[in-house]
Order: C-alpha cells, then structure tokens, then sequence
C-alpha cells in the first residue's frame, strides 16, 4: 500500500449520560492506507460504529489525535468537517436511506453534483450492475437492489475513502454478497480506501487486512495472506 490516508494517535471517546460515563473508544492507535479494504470485526458494543463515525467526521473524538492525509482533523470546526464528509467520504449504512420520490438515477445525481471530480450516474449504475434500473424508484427495487443504488450514490463523487457499516445486515446471503461484490469492485477499480463494519468474521476473508474490536480496543490487527474471492465466500 502506498501511503497513510489516517493516522490515528491514542483515540478516545466518552459518552456521557447523566451519572453514567460510557468508554466507546479507549486509546486507538491505528494507520490505514491508501487502496486498502479493511473489515473491522466486532460484537455490538465494541467501539466499531463509534470509530467509523470518527473516521467519517460525523463524530470527535473526546481526546486524541487524528490526520487525514497529513492534516490534523482534531479539534477542526464543524465546517471544515462538512467540507471533508462532502469531498472526501462516501457513507453506506445498513438502512439504505434513498429519497422514495426519486429514481435510482436522481437519488445519485443529488450527490455527484456536489463534486467537481464526479463521476456519473450511469458510471456507477453500471459498477454495481444496475445501469437497467436506474428510472426505477426505490420502492420498485428490492432490498439488495436499494443497497447498491445506496452504493453508487456513495462512490458517485469519486470520494477517496468509502466507509460501510453493516451493508449487508438487513439482507440474506445471496442478496448480501451481491452487494459484498459491488463494495469489492469499487475498491479494486477506484482503489477507494474501503472499510466495512461487520459482526459475521467470514466477511473478513474478502478483505486485505482484518481488524477486530473488544470493549473499545483493537483487539488484533492483522493482514490477510489468503484473500478470498467474494464469489467463494460462504455463511
């Protein structure tokens, strides 16, 4: 891998509510680099969601630091954060989140336009193998179908790092390693820096390196010497 798109120096985050003080993050030190794709593993609770959120500048961390590309995010204001989410960061969540009054087409139109490096709609229709979808609505696609449109319209902006959480959560297995494919496509085509978010550790075998989370620490981290094809993969 070539260079470190985030360096994380000893992350933390407290939650605090009312007499009760909640640990999600506890000392994280982490590198991640350029064109990876990262599976962070991890029961509910372990601190996975709360360090995607970081990562994606939806949330800070409570003490730490962290770099994106070398700049210092700790501490930016909430409109640097809102410029570096729009420029930077692609979000795929579990529930896909599409505008129902708008086609497949329109719903990624409304996020490419935010960028001036975009890439079009029928682009990224085309890498998750729906370009004869895209006048569809939401309601007129299936759950697999909605989680792929929710993909293009996350990577329609070119953005340099994509992040997942759960995107196969609410799908069976079929339907589920349609949209691993898509994830794994777009990184290995993009060289879009890729982290998912997952409880099922056999997704990890599609990954380059496997991160697993307890109680708030990186429990292990360790590089996967025999990647699996998404094809291959099994639950």
């Amino acid at each position: 891998m070539e260079t470190s798109v985030f360096q994380l120096n000893k992350i933390s985050k407290i939650y605090t509510m009312g007499e009760v003080v909640v640990h999600a993050l506890n000392g994280v030190d982490l590198n991640i680099h350029s064109g990876e794709f990262i599976v962070l593993l991890g029961p509910s609770g372990s601190g996975k969601s709360t360090l995607l959120n970081i990562l994606g500048g939806l949330d800070t961390p409570s003490s730490g630091e962290i770099y994106f590309n070398g700049k210092n995010l700790t501490g930016a204001e909430e409109d640097e954060l809102t410029g570096f989410r729009r420029d930077s960061v692609g979000f795929v969540f579990q529930f896909y989140n599409l505008i129902p009054s708008l086609t497949a087409r329109e719903n990624i139109q409304l996020v490419s336009e935010l960028s001036q490096d975009s890439l079009s709609p029928e682009e990224t229709l085309t890498m998750v193998d729906l370009v004869d979808r895209g006048d569809h609505f939401p309601g007129q696609l299936s759950g697999g179908e909605q989680q792929r449109v929710a993909i293009a319209r996350a990577i329609s902006k070119n953005p340099k790092i994509l992040l997942c959480d759960e995107p196969t959560g609410a799908l069976d297995f079929k339907t589920g390693r349609l949209v691993l494919e898509a994830i794994s496509d777009v990184n290995r085509k993009l060289r879009t820096t890729t982290i998912v978010i997952t409880h099922n550790a056999n997704i990890g075998l599609i990954a380059d390196r496997i991160i697993e989370m307890r109680d708030g620490k990186i429990l292990s981290d360790r590089t996967n010497s025999e990647k699996m094809d998404v094809g291959s993969l099994n639950w």
